[in-house]
């Protein structure tokens, strides 16, 4: 098993946004149209960000068609996690069908699953696909958490090629450690990669080897120049341009990231008011004109066009 490219610098997260009760088609094609014009590396259909718990399999089946189709020749990962396998192995199915470079999948959970549960979710899917798996931990979601042992059995799974961690906090040092730890117990050639936008750049710099970016998917020129710094080994760069987004990773921490990112494409008109799925609610509108103060501040500093 050998690092792939495709598993390897900028992921970008697109919304999936709602119309009607229904997938707004036009909005999420040109949403991954810019995205792809943006020069990140994988475009990820169907992660958190795109509401894949909320679609039934026509709409998510929908989704990743629409997404390789205006990716062009960037390659498309597709979220695939349901709580129950059958659907997992029909979402795999779908995607890959589709033309989905790999797949993302989240071991969604009502009932808590035992260690031996998700290992055998992950063996089912493994055995069923040709493309390669990406392991998203993801426990704030999924209340679903791995430990360094049960990632590495996982890890020596076919297909199984990549892990996507939750955030780590303390700066470099410690996100490097973890790193490292991670490294040492799984397969061989496994990337790493991270979730949690405030902590990329270090995680970066740390040595992960791919971001998988909420923010990526909405305003991808800013995390594009974090990558190209870290990749340039331009350490002190890369940190200073996410702290310059620092009001954004403020809201993400006070709202959570899904409902901050999905009123920022609001208010740049990437998307129609409302976009997310039923029961979940926009911000109110105090929380809109938080997100409009924050745009307001990284347009003066030349982050997002005028």
């Amino acid at each position: 098993m050998t690092t792939s490219r495709l598993l390897t610098g900028l992921s970008a997260f697109p919304l999936t946004p709602i119309a009607d009760d229904a997938v707004d088609e036009r909005a999420f094609v040109r949403i991954v149209e810019r995205l792809a014009t943006a020069g990140v590396d994988s475009i990820t259909a169907l992660g958190s960000t795109g509401s894949y718990a909320y679609l039934d399999r026509d709409e998510r089946r929908q989704a990743v068609e629409l997404a390789v189709a205006a990716a062009g020749e960037v390659p498309v990962l597709a979220g695939i996690g349901h709580v129950r396998t059958r659907e997992v192995l029909r979402h795999a199915d779908d995607a890959q069908a589709a033309g989905a470079a790999a797949l993302l999948l989240a071991p969604v959970t009502y009932q808590a699953l035992t260690d031996d549960e998700v290992l055998t979710l992950f063996a089912d899917v493994s055995s069923a696909v040709s493309v390669p798996v990406v392991v998203y931990d993801n426990p704030g979601t999924t209340h679903v958490s791995f430990s360094d042992e049960l990632h590495a059995r996982i890890s020596r799974l076919p297909h199984v090629e990549a892990i996507k961690i939750p955030p780590v906090t303390g700066g470099v040092d410690v996100v490097r450690a973890r790193v490292g730890s991670l490294r040492s117990a799984v397969a061989p050639g496994v990337a790493i990669g991270i979730s949690g936008d405030a902590v990329a750049a270090d995680a970066l710099v740390a040595g992960c080897d791919a971001w998988y970016s909420v923010l990526a998917g909405t305003l991808p020129g800013p995390c594009r120049a974090i990558v190209d710094a870290t990749s340039a080994g331009d350490a002190q760069e890369a940190q200073r341009i996410s702290g310059q987004l620092d009001p954004l990773w403020r809201l993400f921490g006070a709202h959570g990231s899904y409902r901050v990112v999905a009123a920022l494409a609001e208010e740049l008109g990437a998307v129609a008011h409302p976009c997310l799925p039923r029961p979940v609610m926009p911000l109110d509108e105090g929380g809109r004109a938080d997100v409009r103060a924050a745009l307001a501040t990284l347009r003066e500093e030349g982050l997002v066009e005028q």
